[in-house]
Protein backbone atom coordinates (compact mmCIF):
# COMPACT_ATOMS: atom_id res chain seq x y z
CA UNK A 1 0.00 0.00 0.00
CA UNK A 2 1.14 3.72 -0.80
CA UNK A 3 1.34 5.43 2.15
CA UNK A 4 0.32 9.09 1.68
CA UNK A 5 0.21 11.54 4.32
CA UNK A 6 -1.92 14.49 3.91
CA UNK A 7 -0.46 17.82 3.67
CA UNK A 8 -0.30 19.99 6.76
CA UNK A 9 -2.96 22.64 7.13
CA UNK A 10 -2.38 26.67 6.56
CA UNK A 11 -0.73 26.76 10.41
CA UNK A 12 -2.85 30.59 10.77
CA UNK A 13 -6.12 28.86 9.62
CA UNK A 14 -5.19 26.20 12.43
CA UNK A 15 -4.42 28.96 14.90
CA UNK A 16 -7.33 31.40 14.38
CA UNK A 17 -10.20 28.00 14.67
CA UNK A 18 -7.90 26.58 17.77
CA UNK A 19 -8.87 29.92 19.40
CA UNK A 20 -12.58 30.33 18.16
CA UNK A 21 -13.05 26.67 19.36
CA UNK A 22 -10.80 26.48 22.65
CA UNK A 23 -9.70 22.97 21.54
CA UNK A 24 -6.18 21.76 21.31
CA UNK A 25 -4.15 22.69 18.13
CA UNK A 26 -4.30 18.82 17.23
CA UNK A 27 -8.07 18.84 16.55
CA UNK A 28 -7.69 22.09 15.22
CA UNK A 29 -5.48 20.89 12.50
CA UNK A 30 -7.25 17.40 11.75
CA UNK A 31 -10.62 20.21 11.22
CA UNK A 32 -8.93 22.26 8.58
CA UNK A 33 -8.07 19.53 6.84
CA UNK A 34 -11.72 18.59 6.49
CA UNK A 35 -12.41 22.00 5.36
CA UNK A 36 -14.08 23.71 8.64
CA UNK A 37 -12.12 26.79 8.84
CA UNK A 38 -14.37 28.47 10.91
CA UNK A 39 -16.58 28.90 14.24
CA UNK A 40 -19.77 28.13 12.05
CA UNK A 41 -18.17 25.68 10.00
CA UNK A 42 -17.38 23.96 12.98
CA UNK A 43 -21.00 24.92 14.35
CA UNK A 44 -22.81 22.99 11.18
CA UNK A 45 -20.07 19.85 11.66
CA UNK A 46 -20.54 19.37 15.07
CA UNK A 47 -24.42 20.31 15.63
CA UNK A 48 -26.04 19.39 12.68
CA UNK A 49 -29.62 21.41 12.22
CA UNK A 50 -32.87 20.73 9.94
CA UNK A 51 -31.47 24.22 9.00
CA UNK A 52 -29.05 23.26 7.09
CA UNK A 53 -31.38 21.74 5.07
CA UNK A 54 -31.85 23.57 1.30
CA UNK A 55 -35.00 24.59 0.36
CA UNK A 56 -36.56 21.82 -2.05
CA UNK A 57 -37.99 24.58 -4.46
CA UNK A 58 -34.39 25.03 -5.58
CA UNK A 59 -34.57 21.71 -7.29
CA UNK A 60 -35.32 22.14 -10.89
CA UNK A 61 -38.98 21.02 -11.75
CA UNK A 62 -39.87 21.16 -8.23
CA UNK A 63 -42.83 22.94 -8.57
CA UNK A 64 -44.01 20.92 -11.39
CA UNK A 65 -43.65 17.62 -9.51
CA UNK A 66 -45.39 19.09 -6.72
CA UNK A 67 -48.59 20.39 -8.64
CA UNK A 68 -48.99 17.27 -10.26
CA UNK A 69 -49.34 15.23 -7.13
CA UNK A 70 -51.25 17.66 -5.84
CA UNK A 71 -53.81 17.13 -8.97
CA UNK A 72 -53.44 13.51 -8.38
CA UNK A 73 -54.31 13.56 -4.78
CA UNK A 74 -56.90 15.56 -5.45
CA UNK A 75 -58.27 13.77 -8.22
CA UNK A 76 -57.89 10.73 -6.46
CA UNK A 77 -55.91 9.14 -9.33
CA UNK A 78 -54.14 5.75 -9.17
CA UNK A 79 -50.45 7.02 -8.21
CA UNK A 80 -47.46 3.80 -8.98
CA UNK A 81 -44.43 4.46 -7.11
CA UNK A 82 -41.72 2.89 -9.01
CA UNK A 83 -38.42 2.11 -7.58
CA UNK A 84 -35.00 0.27 -9.09
CA UNK A 85 -34.17 -3.31 -6.80
CA UNK A 86 -31.00 -2.25 -4.69
CA UNK A 87 -31.03 -0.28 -1.41
CA UNK A 88 -31.67 3.48 -2.55
CA UNK A 89 -34.37 2.33 -4.66
CA UNK A 90 -35.97 0.38 -2.01
CA UNK A 91 -35.67 2.77 0.73
CA UNK A 92 -36.99 5.47 -1.65
CA UNK A 93 -40.09 3.39 -2.77
CA UNK A 94 -40.44 2.69 1.08
CA UNK A 95 -40.58 6.72 1.76
CA UNK A 96 -42.36 7.84 -1.32
CA UNK A 97 -45.35 5.25 -0.74
CA UNK A 98 -45.43 5.59 3.13
CA UNK A 99 -46.08 9.37 2.69
CA UNK A 100 -48.17 9.28 -0.31
CA UNK A 101 -50.44 6.81 1.62
CA UNK A 102 -51.59 9.13 4.75
CA UNK A 103 -52.86 11.19 1.60
CA UNK A 104 -54.83 8.50 -0.58
CA UNK A 105 -55.36 5.12 -0.52
CA UNK A 106 -54.63 4.86 -4.35
CA UNK A 107 -51.17 4.11 -4.12
CA UNK A 108 -49.06 1.14 -5.40
CA UNK A 109 -45.51 0.18 -5.55
CA UNK A 110 -43.57 -1.29 -8.34
CA UNK A 111 -40.23 -3.00 -8.41
CA UNK A 112 -38.60 -4.31 -11.37
CA UNK A 113 -37.38 -7.50 -11.67
CA UNK A 114 -33.28 -8.25 -11.68
CA UNK A 115 -33.71 -11.01 -13.86
CA UNK A 116 -37.02 -10.60 -15.99
CA UNK A 117 -36.68 -6.29 -16.23
CA UNK A 118 -33.34 -5.72 -15.33
CA UNK A 119 -32.60 -2.00 -14.22
CA UNK A 120 -34.49 0.94 -14.07
CA UNK A 121 -37.99 1.60 -15.79
CA UNK A 122 -39.21 -1.28 -18.08
CA UNK A 123 -41.45 -1.27 -20.63
CA UNK A 124 -43.32 -3.94 -18.30
CA UNK A 125 -43.52 -1.88 -15.78
CA UNK A 126 -44.96 0.59 -17.83
CA UNK A 127 -47.56 -1.85 -19.36
CA UNK A 128 -48.37 -2.90 -15.84
CA UNK A 129 -49.48 0.75 -15.16
CA UNK A 130 -51.35 1.05 -18.23
CA UNK A 131 -53.22 -2.34 -17.50
CA UNK A 132 -53.92 -1.24 -13.62
CA UNK A 133 -55.52 2.15 -14.50
CA UNK A 134 -52.56 4.43 -13.23
CA UNK A 135 -52.10 7.82 -14.53
CA UNK A 136 -49.00 9.00 -12.70
CA UNK A 137 -45.57 6.97 -11.80
CA UNK A 138 -43.14 8.27 -9.79
CA UNK A 139 -39.73 6.66 -10.75
CA UNK A 140 -36.83 6.99 -7.65
CA UNK A 141 -33.25 6.17 -8.24
CA UNK A 142 -33.55 5.50 -11.88
CA UNK A 143 -35.33 7.04 -15.14
CA UNK A 144 -32.90 9.74 -15.77
CA UNK A 145 -32.34 8.12 -19.32
CA UNK A 146 -35.09 6.39 -19.77
CA UNK A 147 -36.09 8.23 -23.02
CA UNK A 148 -37.99 5.81 -25.17
CA UNK A 149 -39.80 4.56 -22.11
CA UNK A 150 -41.17 8.02 -21.16
CA UNK A 151 -42.27 8.71 -24.68
CA UNK A 152 -44.02 4.98 -24.39
CA UNK A 153 -45.61 5.81 -21.34
CA UNK A 154 -46.64 9.31 -22.47
CA UNK A 155 -48.29 7.27 -25.50
CA UNK A 156 -50.69 5.46 -22.95
CA UNK A 157 -51.60 8.33 -21.34
CA UNK A 158 -49.23 8.18 -18.13
CA UNK A 159 -47.59 11.21 -16.54
CA UNK A 160 -43.78 10.72 -15.15
CA UNK A 161 -42.16 12.20 -12.26
CA UNK A 162 -38.64 11.67 -12.04
CA UNK A 163 -36.50 11.18 -9.00
CA UNK A 164 -33.10 10.41 -9.70
CA UNK A 165 -29.38 11.32 -8.91
CA UNK A 166 -27.28 9.57 -11.97
CA UNK A 167 -25.77 11.59 -14.32
CA UNK A 168 -27.86 12.45 -17.34
CA UNK A 169 -27.58 12.47 -20.76
CA UNK A 170 -27.23 14.23 -23.47
CA UNK A 171 -31.00 14.93 -24.10
CA UNK A 172 -33.11 14.59 -20.98
CA UNK A 173 -36.59 12.20 -20.63
CA UNK A 174 -40.25 13.91 -21.43
CA UNK A 175 -41.76 13.50 -18.01
CA UNK A 176 -43.80 15.92 -16.22
CA UNK A 177 -40.76 16.87 -14.09
CA UNK A 178 -37.21 15.40 -14.16
CA UNK A 179 -35.82 16.05 -10.31
CA UNK A 180 -31.70 15.65 -10.54
CA UNK A 181 -29.48 17.55 -9.12
CA UNK A 182 -26.86 16.54 -11.37
CA UNK A 183 -28.77 18.09 -14.45
CA UNK A 184 -26.44 21.06 -15.70
CA UNK A 185 -29.85 23.36 -15.68
CA UNK A 186 -30.25 22.43 -12.14
CA UNK A 187 -29.02 25.11 -9.13
CA UNK A 188 -29.99 23.18 -6.45
CA UNK A 189 -26.75 24.08 -4.20
CA UNK A 190 -25.95 19.92 -3.06
CA UNK A 191 -25.13 17.86 -5.90
CA UNK A 192 -24.61 14.46 -4.53
CA UNK A 193 -27.85 13.23 -3.06
CA UNK A 194 -28.83 9.62 -3.24
CA UNK A 195 -32.34 8.54 -4.91
CA UNK A 196 -33.85 8.22 -1.43
CA UNK A 197 -32.30 11.87 -0.78
CA UNK A 198 -33.84 13.22 -3.95
CA UNK A 199 -37.49 11.43 -2.66
CA UNK A 200 -36.91 13.39 0.77
CA UNK A 201 -37.08 16.57 -0.55
CA UNK A 202 -39.90 15.94 -2.69
CA UNK A 203 -41.87 14.71 0.48
CA UNK A 204 -39.96 17.63 1.97
CA UNK A 205 -41.65 19.90 -0.55
CA UNK A 206 -45.16 18.47 -1.15
CA UNK A 207 -45.11 18.80 3.54
CA UNK A 208 -43.95 22.39 2.68
CA UNK A 209 -47.06 23.18 0.66
CA UNK A 210 -49.17 21.70 3.74
CA UNK A 211 -47.32 24.37 6.18
CA UNK A 212 -45.70 21.28 7.80
CA UNK A 213 -41.62 21.18 9.03
CA UNK A 214 -38.89 19.03 8.29
CA UNK A 215 -39.60 18.18 11.89
CA UNK A 216 -43.08 16.24 10.72
CA UNK A 217 -40.82 14.10 8.53
CA UNK A 218 -38.31 12.97 10.68
CA UNK A 219 -39.97 9.31 10.62
CA UNK A 220 -38.85 8.89 7.18
CA UNK A 221 -35.20 9.35 8.25
CA UNK A 222 -34.34 5.91 9.23
CA UNK A 223 -34.75 5.15 5.26
CA UNK A 224 -32.59 8.05 4.11
CA UNK A 225 -29.02 7.12 6.31
CA UNK A 226 -29.68 3.53 5.25
CA UNK A 227 -29.50 4.73 1.34
CA UNK A 228 -27.08 7.53 2.23
CA UNK A 229 -24.59 4.58 3.87
CA UNK A 230 -25.74 2.13 1.14
CA UNK A 231 -25.05 4.28 -1.96
CA UNK A 232 -21.58 5.31 -0.68
CA UNK A 233 -22.62 8.80 -1.42
CA UNK A 234 -20.31 11.88 0.04
CA UNK A 235 -21.44 12.09 3.89
CA UNK A 236 -21.10 16.32 4.15
CA UNK A 237 -23.10 18.79 3.52
CA UNK A 238 -26.80 18.26 3.29
CA UNK A 239 -25.69 14.20 3.64
CA UNK A 240 -24.52 14.45 6.67
CA UNK A 241 -27.57 16.04 8.60
CA UNK A 242 -29.96 13.57 7.00
CA UNK A 243 -27.34 10.86 7.78
CA UNK A 244 -27.08 12.19 11.53
CA UNK A 245 -30.49 12.50 12.48
CA UNK A 246 -31.30 9.09 10.29
CA UNK A 247 -28.98 7.16 12.65
CA UNK A 248 -30.93 9.04 15.64
CA UNK A 249 -34.38 7.62 14.51
CA UNK A 250 -32.33 3.87 13.85
CA UNK A 251 -31.11 4.23 16.94
CA UNK A 252 -34.06 5.46 19.10
CA UNK A 253 -37.64 4.93 17.27
CA UNK A 254 -36.60 2.54 13.65
CA UNK A 255 -39.91 1.44 12.01
CA UNK A 256 -40.34 -2.15 12.75
CA UNK A 257 -38.61 -3.87 9.39
CA UNK A 258 -35.30 -2.14 10.54
CA UNK A 259 -36.04 -3.03 14.16
CA UNK A 260 -36.16 -6.69 12.95
CA UNK A 261 -32.88 -6.21 11.52
CA UNK A 262 -31.21 -4.87 14.14
CA UNK A 263 -32.70 -7.55 16.64
CA UNK A 264 -31.24 -10.25 14.46
CA UNK A 265 -27.73 -8.82 14.64
CA UNK A 266 -28.24 -7.68 18.53
CA UNK A 267 -26.50 -4.87 18.00
CA UNK A 268 -26.85 -1.56 20.68
CA UNK A 269 -25.78 1.70 18.71
CA UNK A 270 -25.30 1.77 15.21
CA UNK A 271 -22.72 3.47 13.02
CA UNK A 272 -23.09 4.24 9.33
CA UNK A 273 -20.41 1.36 8.99
CA UNK A 274 -23.15 -0.58 10.85
CA UNK A 275 -25.58 0.40 8.48
CA UNK A 276 -23.32 -0.45 5.70
CA UNK A 277 -21.90 -3.78 6.91
CA UNK A 278 -25.05 -4.67 8.88
CA UNK A 279 -28.70 -3.26 7.26
CA UNK A 280 -28.26 -2.63 3.40
CA UNK A 281 -26.89 -6.33 2.52
CA UNK A 282 -29.58 -7.24 4.18
CA UNK A 283 -31.96 -5.13 2.47
CA UNK A 284 -30.28 -5.62 -0.79
CA UNK A 285 -30.40 -9.28 -0.38
CA UNK A 286 -34.06 -9.63 -1.29
CA UNK A 287 -33.79 -8.06 -4.85
CA UNK A 288 -30.30 -9.86 -5.39
CA UNK A 289 -31.37 -13.84 -4.80
CA UNK A 290 -35.38 -13.21 -4.83
CA UNK A 291 -36.90 -9.94 -5.63
CA UNK A 292 -36.91 -6.77 -4.39
CA UNK A 293 -40.57 -6.21 -3.60
CA UNK A 294 -39.37 -8.35 -0.17
CA UNK A 295 -37.71 -5.45 0.66
CA UNK A 296 -40.20 -2.96 -0.09
CA UNK A 297 -42.48 -5.05 2.16
CA UNK A 298 -40.18 -5.16 5.07
CA UNK A 299 -39.62 -1.93 5.15
CA UNK A 300 -42.96 -0.23 5.16
CA UNK A 301 -44.22 -3.09 7.38
CA UNK A 302 -46.09 -1.52 10.41
CA UNK A 303 -46.84 -4.59 12.35
CA UNK A 304 -44.36 -6.18 14.65
CA UNK A 305 -44.74 -9.46 14.21
CA UNK A 306 -44.97 -9.67 10.38
CA UNK A 307 -41.82 -7.41 10.02
CA UNK A 308 -39.69 -9.94 12.05
CA UNK A 309 -41.39 -12.96 9.38
CA UNK A 310 -40.29 -10.48 6.43
CA UNK A 311 -36.67 -9.73 8.08
CA UNK A 312 -36.40 -13.86 8.97
CA UNK A 313 -37.02 -14.82 5.20
CA UNK A 314 -34.68 -11.60 4.05
CA UNK A 315 -31.66 -12.76 6.25
CA UNK A 316 -32.20 -16.17 4.53
CA UNK A 317 -31.82 -14.65 1.31
CA UNK A 318 -28.63 -13.15 2.63
CA UNK A 319 -27.08 -16.32 3.40
CA UNK A 320 -27.84 -17.64 0.04
CA UNK A 321 -26.24 -14.50 -1.40
CA UNK A 322 -23.31 -15.04 1.35
CA UNK A 323 -22.45 -18.77 -0.18
CA UNK A 324 -22.91 -17.58 -3.69
CA UNK A 325 -20.34 -14.53 -3.48
CA UNK A 326 -17.59 -16.61 -1.96
CA UNK A 327 -18.25 -19.45 -4.67
CA UNK A 328 -18.05 -16.96 -7.98
CA UNK A 329 -15.43 -15.10 -6.10
CA UNK A 330 -13.54 -18.28 -5.95
CA UNK A 331 -14.68 -19.19 -9.73
CA UNK A 332 -13.31 -15.93 -10.93
CA UNK A 333 -10.10 -15.90 -9.29
CA UNK A 334 -9.04 -19.16 -10.75
CA UNK A 335 -10.16 -17.51 -14.35
CA UNK A 336 -7.94 -14.94 -13.91
CA UNK A 337 -5.22 -17.16 -13.25
CA UNK A 338 -5.78 -19.69 -15.59
CA UNK A 339 -5.92 -16.70 -17.96
CA UNK A 340 -2.74 -15.70 -17.07
CA UNK A 341 -4.22 -11.90 -16.60
CA UNK A 342 -2.49 -10.92 -13.71
CA UNK A 343 -0.50 -8.30 -15.79
CA UNK A 344 -3.31 -6.56 -17.09
CA UNK A 345 -4.61 -3.01 -16.13
CA UNK A 346 -7.94 -4.25 -16.10
CA UNK A 347 -9.93 -7.32 -14.71
CA UNK A 348 -12.67 -8.95 -17.02
CA UNK A 349 -14.18 -11.89 -16.65
CA UNK A 350 -17.46 -14.07 -17.85
CA UNK A 351 -19.46 -17.07 -16.75
CA UNK A 352 -22.87 -17.65 -17.88
CA UNK A 353 -23.50 -19.27 -15.16
CA UNK A 354 -22.71 -16.43 -12.36
CA UNK A 355 -25.50 -15.05 -10.21
CA UNK A 356 -26.77 -12.04 -11.71
CA UNK A 357 -27.58 -11.33 -8.13
CA UNK A 358 -24.58 -10.96 -6.83
CA UNK A 359 -21.91 -10.05 -9.68
CA UNK A 360 -21.37 -6.25 -8.32
CA UNK A 361 -20.19 -7.89 -5.03
CA UNK A 362 -17.78 -9.97 -6.60
CA UNK A 363 -16.21 -7.48 -8.52
CA UNK A 364 -15.84 -5.37 -5.76
CA UNK A 365 -13.87 -8.14 -3.95
CA UNK A 366 -11.70 -8.94 -7.31
CA UNK A 367 -11.04 -4.78 -7.29
CA UNK A 368 -9.72 -5.82 -3.85
CA UNK A 369 -7.65 -8.46 -4.81
CA UNK A 370 -6.07 -7.19 -8.04
CA UNK A 371 -7.07 -3.04 -7.15
CA UNK A 372 -8.25 -1.93 -11.01
CA UNK A 373 -10.88 -1.57 -13.10
CA UNK A 374 -12.60 -4.52 -12.74
CA UNK A 375 -16.04 -5.81 -15.13
CA UNK A 376 -17.84 -9.06 -13.79
CA UNK A 377 -20.25 -10.46 -16.64
CA UNK A 378 -22.78 -13.27 -16.38
CA UNK A 379 -25.74 -13.81 -19.14
CA UNK A 380 -28.15 -11.58 -18.88
CA UNK A 381 -31.60 -13.13 -21.03
CA UNK A 382 -30.27 -13.14 -24.54
CA UNK A 383 -27.53 -10.32 -23.50
CA UNK A 384 -24.88 -10.19 -21.56
CA UNK A 385 -25.39 -7.81 -18.55
CA UNK A 386 -21.43 -6.88 -16.33
CA UNK A 387 -21.17 -4.97 -13.25
CA UNK A 388 -18.04 -2.44 -13.15
CA UNK A 389 -16.06 -0.95 -9.94
CA UNK A 390 -13.04 1.35 -10.10
CA UNK A 391 -9.79 1.99 -8.11
CA UNK A 392 -9.85 5.55 -6.33
CA UNK A 393 -9.30 8.35 -8.52
CA UNK A 394 -10.24 6.32 -11.72
CA UNK A 395 -13.56 7.17 -13.29
CA UNK A 396 -14.91 4.14 -14.49
CA UNK A 397 -18.21 5.77 -16.12
CA UNK A 398 -15.98 7.69 -18.40
CA UNK A 399 -14.13 4.70 -19.48
CA UNK A 400 -16.99 2.91 -20.42
CA UNK A 401 -18.41 6.09 -22.16
CA UNK A 402 -15.43 6.02 -24.35
CA UNK A 403 -16.16 2.23 -25.13
CA UNK A 404 -19.79 2.76 -25.81
CA UNK A 405 -19.53 1.43 -29.66
CA UNK A 406 -19.46 -1.97 -28.17
CA UNK A 407 -22.17 -1.55 -25.38
CA UNK A 408 -26.17 -1.89 -25.54
CA UNK A 409 -26.63 0.39 -22.39
CA UNK A 410 -25.15 1.52 -19.44
CA UNK A 411 -25.15 3.87 -16.43
CA UNK A 412 -23.81 4.25 -12.90
CA UNK A 413 -21.41 6.17 -11.01
CA UNK A 414 -17.38 7.42 -11.32
CA UNK A 415 -16.82 4.24 -9.14
CA UNK A 416 -19.71 1.57 -9.89
CA UNK A 417 -21.60 1.35 -12.94
CA UNK A 418 -23.66 -1.50 -14.76
CA UNK A 419 -23.79 -2.28 -18.61
CA UNK A 420 -24.93 -4.60 -20.97
CA UNK A 421 -24.05 -5.67 -23.96
CA UNK A 422 -24.43 -8.49 -26.98
CA UNK A 423 -22.49 -11.95 -26.40
CA UNK A 424 -20.72 -11.61 -29.84
CA UNK A 425 -19.12 -8.04 -28.98
CA UNK A 426 -17.45 -9.55 -25.36
CA UNK A 427 -14.05 -9.97 -26.96
CA UNK A 428 -14.29 -6.63 -28.72
CA UNK A 429 -15.74 -4.77 -25.72
CA UNK A 430 -13.13 -6.13 -23.15
CA UNK A 431 -9.97 -5.25 -25.44
CA UNK A 432 -11.36 -1.67 -25.61
CA UNK A 433 -11.89 -1.20 -22.25
CA UNK A 434 -7.81 -2.60 -21.60
CA UNK A 435 -6.85 -0.20 -24.25
CA UNK A 436 -9.01 3.01 -22.43
CA UNK A 437 -7.93 2.56 -19.15
CA UNK A 438 -4.30 1.19 -20.29
CA UNK A 439 -4.08 5.00 -22.37
CA UNK A 440 -5.50 6.95 -19.08
CA UNK A 441 -4.79 5.56 -15.92
CA UNK A 442 -2.62 7.37 -13.60
CA UNK A 443 -0.45 4.07 -12.98
CA UNK A 444 -0.24 5.07 -9.42
CA UNK A 445 -3.69 4.55 -8.94
CA UNK A 446 -3.25 0.98 -9.21
CA UNK A 447 -1.43 0.49 -5.78
CA UNK A 448 -3.96 1.14 -3.31
CA UNK A 449 -3.44 4.52 -1.03
CA UNK A 450 -4.13 5.11 2.39
CA UNK A 451 -4.28 8.83 3.30
CA UNK A 452 -2.91 9.69 6.43
CA UNK A 453 -4.44 12.69 8.17
CA UNK A 454 -1.40 13.09 11.14
CA UNK A 455 1.49 11.64 12.39
CA UNK A 456 0.95 10.97 16.34
CA UNK A 457 3.04 9.00 19.20
CA UNK A 458 1.17 6.52 21.37
CA UNK A 459 0.65 9.00 24.59
CA UNK A 460 -1.23 11.01 22.31
CA UNK A 461 -4.01 8.50 22.07
CA UNK A 462 -6.04 9.81 25.44
CA UNK A 463 -9.53 9.04 26.19
CA UNK A 464 -10.39 12.67 25.68
CA UNK A 465 -9.12 12.73 22.33
CA UNK A 466 -10.70 9.36 21.35
CA UNK A 467 -14.57 11.31 22.73
CA UNK A 468 -13.62 14.76 20.61
CA UNK A 469 -12.92 13.00 17.63
CA UNK A 470 -15.44 10.45 17.82
CA UNK A 471 -17.94 13.32 17.60
CA UNK A 472 -16.73 13.64 13.74
CA UNK A 473 -18.86 11.30 12.76
CA UNK A 474 -21.20 10.30 10.75
CA UNK A 475 -18.06 9.09 8.76
CA UNK A 476 -18.39 8.42 5.28
CA UNK A 477 -16.51 9.74 1.77
CA UNK A 478 -15.64 13.25 1.82
CA UNK A 479 -15.42 12.68 6.27
CA UNK A 480 -13.58 10.05 6.37
CA UNK A 481 -12.87 8.00 9.99
CA UNK A 482 -9.23 9.80 10.61
CA UNK A 483 -5.86 7.79 9.84
CA UNK A 484 -3.08 8.19 11.74
CA UNK A 485 0.60 7.13 11.73
CA UNK A 486 2.90 6.15 14.18
CA UNK A 487 6.40 5.35 13.71
CA UNK A 488 9.14 3.12 15.87
CA UNK A 489 6.62 0.72 17.37
CA UNK A 490 7.37 -2.89 19.30
CA UNK A 491 5.05 -5.66 19.78
CA UNK A 492 5.23 -6.78 23.28
CA UNK A 493 5.97 -9.96 22.30
CA UNK A 494 2.80 -11.72 22.01
CA UNK A 495 1.65 -10.75 18.50
CA UNK A 496 -0.51 -13.60 17.38
CA UNK A 497 -2.37 -14.42 14.31
CA UNK A 498 -6.29 -14.93 15.07
CA UNK A 499 -9.39 -15.59 13.58
CA UNK A 500 -10.29 -18.39 10.70
CA UNK A 501 -7.22 -19.50 9.10
CA UNK A 502 -5.09 -16.81 11.33
CA UNK A 503 -5.91 -14.11 8.72
CA UNK A 504 -6.16 -11.14 11.26
CA UNK A 505 -3.31 -10.13 13.73
CA UNK A 506 -3.09 -9.34 16.85
CA UNK A 507 -0.68 -7.32 18.51
CA UNK A 508 0.32 -4.85 21.91
CA UNK A 509 1.98 -1.71 20.45
CA UNK A 510 4.00 0.00 22.91
CA UNK A 511 6.06 3.20 22.40
CA UNK A 512 8.39 4.59 25.32
CA UNK A 513 5.92 3.53 27.83
CA UNK A 514 2.89 3.85 26.24
CA UNK A 515 0.98 1.29 25.41
CA UNK A 516 -2.37 -0.20 23.25
CA UNK A 517 -3.74 -3.02 22.09
CA UNK A 518 -4.27 -3.73 17.77
CA UNK A 519 -6.02 -5.89 15.62
CA UNK A 520 -5.41 -5.98 12.10
CA UNK A 521 -8.20 -7.32 10.08
CA UNK A 522 -6.85 -9.30 6.71
CA UNK A 523 -3.26 -8.59 8.38
CA UNK A 524 -1.87 -11.80 9.73
CA UNK A 525 0.52 -12.30 6.88
CA UNK A 526 2.55 -9.58 8.62
CA UNK A 527 3.28 -10.98 11.83
CA UNK A 528 6.60 -11.80 10.73
CA UNK A 529 7.14 -7.85 10.50
CA UNK A 530 6.34 -7.63 14.45
CA UNK A 531 7.71 -10.56 15.74
CA UNK A 532 10.74 -10.75 18.51
CA UNK A 533 10.02 -7.04 18.83
CA UNK A 534 11.54 -6.16 15.28
CA UNK A 535 10.41 -2.46 15.32
CA UNK A 536 7.55 -1.67 12.68
CA UNK A 537 5.54 1.66 11.58
CA UNK A 538 1.67 1.50 11.50
CA UNK A 539 -1.38 3.35 10.14
CA UNK A 540 -4.44 2.72 12.48
CA UNK A 541 -7.74 4.48 13.35
CA UNK A 542 -8.90 4.17 17.13
CA UNK A 543 -11.51 2.48 18.24
CA UNK A 544 -13.26 1.00 20.94
CA UNK A 545 -12.98 -2.45 22.57
CA UNK A 546 -15.72 -3.99 24.69
CA UNK A 547 -15.03 -6.98 26.38
CA UNK A 548 -17.03 -8.58 29.51
CA UNK A 549 -18.10 -5.14 30.03
CA UNK A 550 -15.03 -3.63 29.85
CA UNK A 551 -14.45 -0.76 27.93
CA UNK A 552 -11.21 0.34 26.16
CA UNK A 553 -8.83 1.97 23.04
CA UNK A 554 -7.66 -0.44 20.45
CA UNK A 555 -6.00 0.26 17.14
CA UNK A 556 -7.81 -1.11 13.93
CA UNK A 557 -4.93 -1.69 12.04
CA UNK A 558 -4.86 -0.74 8.65
CA UNK A 559 -1.03 -1.31 7.54
CA UNK A 560 2.28 -2.43 9.11
CA UNK A 561 5.59 -1.89 7.28
CA UNK A 562 9.37 -2.39 8.58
Amino acid sequence: MRWTLKPKPDPQTVDTLQKALQVDPFIASLLVQRGIETYEDAKTFFRPSFDDLHDPFLMKDMDKAVARIETALADNENILVYGDYDVDGTTSVALMSSYLKTKSDQIATYIPDRYDEGYGISFKGIDFAHDNSFSLIIALDCGVKAIDKINYASEKGIDFIICDHHRPGAELPKAIAVLDPKRDDCEYPFKELCGCGVGFKLIQALALKEGKTTDDLVEYLDLVATAIGADIVPIVGENRALAYFGLQVINTQPRPGIKAIIEQVKKDQLTITDVVFIVAPRINAAGRMKHGNYAVSLLTETNETLAQDYAQEINTFNQDRREADKRITEEALLQIKEHKEEERFTTVVYDKTWHKGVIGIVASRLTETYYRPTLVFTKSGDKLAASARSVSGFDVYNALQACSEHIEQFGGHKYAAGLTLKEENYEAFKQAFEDEVTKTIDRSLLTPEIKIDRQIELRDITPKFYRIISQFAPFGPGNMTPIFMTEHLKDTGYGKCVGDDDKHLRLTATQDRSKLVGIGFNLGDKLDLVKNQKPFNAVYSIDENHWQGHVSLQLKLRDIKA
